[in-house]
């Protein structure tokens, strides 16, 4: 059994605060809201309301994923974010590094995913009982020396470890995926995989509103 050794807390990257939202850069390595027993009580949601009492989750990254999550500070705000998460009104977009050259400059992956029940919580490609999964890909520049591709992924759904799956679906999976990244998993001291924009209407004006956190890597 691994054991989760989150980042020390060094402070948290705020990226926008206002009396409605909270929206942060997720480290690599922590989990984005409590596991199960006190050994994993340390995630972001817990050092986010050490900060902002009022703030609450409305959507996750996988602990090994970094990137923007927004939280919503108390009850009317969560409730509207999670509205617009549920009825795919945000924009999300992440950068990620694959092993290998993809060929395409651009498409979709239209693969349906459920959970592997026996492999939990891994997910796997299922077409008789697997839910609607859609991912678009762009190539932003390709490697031939390190033979690694690095792309922007648009996640239209948001199953659970969609973008990962769904790029080992086309054989070339993340770098340093433990998952899903067969010989990939040792090319890498963490999981390429960033979530770079977030845009969503904000609960209180109404604006529709941008962030961005480069990538670290």
């Amino acid at each position: 059994m691994t054991v989760y050794c989150p980042p020390p807390d060094t402070g948290l990257t705020v990226i926008h605060a206002d009396e409605a939202i909270v929206v942060v850069d997720k480290p690599s390595g922590l989990l984005s809201v409590p596991g199960r027993g006190p050994a994993k009580a340390d995630c972001l949601v817990a050092r986010v309301q050490a900060r902002f009492p009022d703030a609450l989750a409305v959507h996750r990254l996988d602990m090994e994923t970094s990137g923007l999550l927004v939280l919503g500070r108390g009850e009317a705000a969560h409730s509207e974010l999670s509205r617009q998460f549920r009825e795919r009104q945000t924009e999300k977009r992440y950068i990620a590094v694959l092993a290998g050259l993809l060929a395409e400059d651009a498409g979709e992956v239209d693969l349906p995913l459920i959970v592997d029940w026996p492999n939990r919580p891994l997910q796997k490609v299922d077409f008789e009982i697997g839910k609607p999964s859609l991912t678009r890909f762009r190539v932003i520049a390709r490697d031939p020396l390190a033979d690694t591709t690095r792309v922007e992924l648009e996640p239209v759904t948001g199953r659970s470890h969609q973008l990962r799956v769904h790029m080992a679906a086309l054989g070339h999976p993340i770098l340093g995926d433990e998952l899903y990244g067969g010989e990939a998993r040792g090319r890498a001291g963490r999981l390429l995989l960033h979530a770079t924009d977030l845009g969503l209407f904000h609960p209180s004006t109404v604006a529709f509103i941008k962030f961005h956190a480069a990538p670290p890597f």
